[in-house]
């Protein structure tokens, strides 16, 4: 049977109004007094009530953080970056995988609600801003991470991830490709649809044509199932250079090339992938990618979610950072 905070006034010989202000405010209480009391709660094996205490409080210690897909390790990093900037700041965060389907994300952003958290981080699926405006306005605020946002009720932090399609197709037009795919989905993930439309616009300006290979989802079997649809084509209608939506997509592709050895990486098809995981780097053929800054990107979500709440809190911020070219050998052949 759990003890209680009378149990433990009783045997330290003080009142419950002490034992609470040794849990809660122990310098307004004198050291021989802590120590007693201390000395009861290691005797007693008592447990406080935390979830007690922050009903009474309104709102619990903890940030929910909702992310596409948490087999992803650019995810992992931005995971990283929020505990690491929370535990600064004496909070916790619960970490929920919506595994890019919608339905999920709304259950775990129901029950993060329900939990009474101090607000959430979340990476949308599509569009989920009229679920978290009602969150909003019933007092739980949120932060748009790893996509920018469009509504000014929502701060937001990410990468500009237009430029970072940019930046891999300029750099496969660089060394020579053109004859150039982008592998990836779903486009109804605004990633994959920003990426692809910058690669678009840098392939526009260079006068060449952009093939655009879908796939179901952003993970390492469809990079696989990828590379076999492509060399199943005769060598002549190969891509020369494949940009691929993520890491996971790109290392996927390279695994299937090669696997079978019927397509020599950088040589006949040059990869390029997007997150700067840090398998790209240990990949067999180390994999050239767009660098995002995960652990930053995550840490600045905690701070956007701390600095917005109270009355007098400011506008919502909007970060955006810059993307970085990382090129190794599945591009550069050295």
């Amino acid at each position: 049977m759990a003890v209680s905070v009378r149990e433990v006034a009783e045997d330290a010989g003080v009142s419950v109004g002490t034992v609470s202000n040794v849990l809660n405010r122990p310098e307004k209480v004198a050291a021989e007094t802590v120590a007693r009391v201390q000395a009861s709660i290691d005797r007693l094996g008592f447990v406080r009530n935390d979830a007690a205490r922050q009903l009474r409080a309104g709102r619990s210690r903890t940030i929910g953080l909702v992310v596409l897909d948490i087999r992803n390790p650019f995810f992992a990093e931005v995971i990283r970056g929020a505990e690491e900037r929370a535990d600064q700041h004496g909070l916790s965060v619960l970490v929920a995988n919506s595994d890019e389907k919608q339905e999920r994300e709304a259950m775990h952003l129901d029950l993060f609600e329900e939990q009474r958290v101090t607000g959430v981080l979340v990476t949308p699926v599509a569009e989920s801003l009229p679920r978290l405006a009602r969150m909003h306005e019933r007092g739980t605020h949120a932060v748009l991470v790893d996509r920018e946002s469009q509504d000014e009720r929502f701060a937001s932090v990410a990468v500009d991830d237009v430029e970072g399609g940019r930046i891999a197709m300029e750099h496969l037009l660089a060394v020579g490709r053109r004859r150039i795919a982008f592998v990836g989905g779903p486009v109804s993930l605004r990633q994959v649809s920003d990426r692809l439309s910058g690669a678009q616009a840098a392939a526009a300006d260079a006068g060449v044509a952009l093939e655009f290979l879908a796939t179901a989802a952003l993970t390492v079997e469809e990079g696989r199932q990828a590379g076999s649809r492509i060399l199943g084509r005769s060598p002549a209608d190969r891509p020369d250079a494949v940009f691929a939506a993520n890491d996971l997509v790109a290392l996927g592709l390279l695994q299937s090339l090669v696997m079978t050895g019927d397509a020599r990486v950088p040589d006949d098809i040059a990869i390029i992938g997007y997150d700067d995981i840090d398998f790209a780097a240990a990949a067999v053929i180390p994999l050239s990618s767009v660098r995002q800054p995960a652990a930053l990107i995550g840490s600045t979500a905690v701070d956007l979610l701390l600095q917005g709440q109270g009355e007098r809190a400011p506008e919502p911020e909007h970060v955006l950072f810059r993307p970085e070219l990382v090129a190794r050998r599945s591009t550069t052949g050295a």
